[in-house]
């Protein structure tokens, strides 16, 4: 069973070739947690595997998968392979620490962990990747994930190929939560005069924090994915003034 969060697709891209590889079932967890349970049992069969597959958000994992593992119940899970894999632009500081650490509250042992770089999608912050160094990245994420999902077929324990990066538990420690505190704003979101009211950025929020009225309009309840931004079909979603002018990317390998 694998449990995975993306926007813009790359970590769904890599939970699907996980799941190709060792016939698993995968569950995206914003899909879940628009149930708005207090807790999210899961049986598992005999001798499956349990994966988190995510993005980084500034050296961290994703508020949402935290927030979902504080809630999430696996009967026996000390009888299962629990492992994690992150997509990210380059590092992951202490992701894992903080993973494992949220893991441990539930009784759940994290096993074996990887992080794999990916085309960038954070326009907000510098622009998205040529498509030529987009298919490139890819490319090597996919050998690497293949090659990932062997060790996971083998249930190895103990493998760690992360890139925590520099000073990682200032990464993680101190960055990633003044971006959690400060940085989930969606004010400085809006949509341009291009904009058709087609409605696809409310249908793909995963926190259905998008209503489609005429124009969009954003709630409070954001989670900095910038699928909305990214996945318009005329471009007309900015953040401010930092996407203006700036490419726009959707993982080309995922499709549905």
């Amino acid at each position: 069973m694998i449990f995975y969060f993306s926007g813009t697709g790359n970590s769904l891209y890599a939970a699907r070739l996980i799941a190709e590889h060792n016939n698993d079932r995968i569950i995206s967890i914003s899909e879940e947690m628009l149930q708005e349970k207090d807790c999210y049992e899961y049986k598992l069969e005999e001798e499956e595997s349990i994966g988190f597959v995510f993005p980084i958000y500034a050296w961290g994992p994703p508020r949402m998968v935290i927030d979902f593992i504080s809630r999430l119940s696996v009967p026996d899970a000390d009888d299962h392979y629990v492992y994690s894999l992150a997509t990210c632009a380059g590092n992951i500081g202490n992701t894992m620490k903080a993973l494992g650490k949220a893991l441990d509250n539930r009784g759940i042992k994290l096993q074996s962990a990887f992080s794999v770089v990916m085309p960038n999608n954070y326009n907000l912050l510098g622009d998205v990747d040529s498509r030529e160094v987009a298919e490139r990245k890819l490319d090597l994420a996919e050998e690497q994930i293949r090659g990932i999902s062997k060790v996971i077929e083998a249930k190895q324990t103990g493998v760690f190929r992360i890139r925590k990066g520099p000073v990682p538990f200032i990464l993680t420690g101190v960055i990633n939560p003044l971006f959690n505190q400060h940085a989930l704003d969606a004010s400085r979101f809006y949509a341009t005069d291009a904009c058709t009211a087609c409605g696809l950025c409310q249908d793909i929020c995963p926190t259905r924090n998008i209503h489609v009225e005429g124009k969009p309009a954003w709630g409070s309840n954001c989670t900095q994915c910038l699928a909305c931004i990214n996945h318009c079909p005329v471009r007309a979603i900015e953040y401010g003034k930092y996407t203006l002018k700036k490419g726009r990317y959707v993982n080309p390998r995922v499709s549905g």
